[in-house]
């Protein structure tokens, strides 16, 4: 009696479509979520997305300035 991988493969394949299924809702939520709050609830929560540790300095004053404006 000869075993196949085929079983072994299903289970892998399944796992893989399980995490990219999963990645693709988590980056839509995060999208949706970052789209909806202008920024003051993700700038809180999650600074660490919106680049304010990546080293991009003055992009957070040009953006609140951007937004400031828009709402005058």
């Amino acid at each position: 009696m000869v075993r196949t991988m085929e079983p072994v493969a299903k289970k892998i394949f399944k796992g893989v479509l399980v995490v990219e299924l999963l990645g693709v809702f988590g980056a839509y939520f995060l999208f949706n979520k970052m789209n909806t709050s202008q920024g003051k609830t993700m700038s809180k929560k999650f600074p660490f997305i919106l680049g304010r540790y990546s080293g991009m300095y003055g992009v957070r004053e040009q953006d609140q300035e951007k937004w400031l404006n828009s709402k005058n």
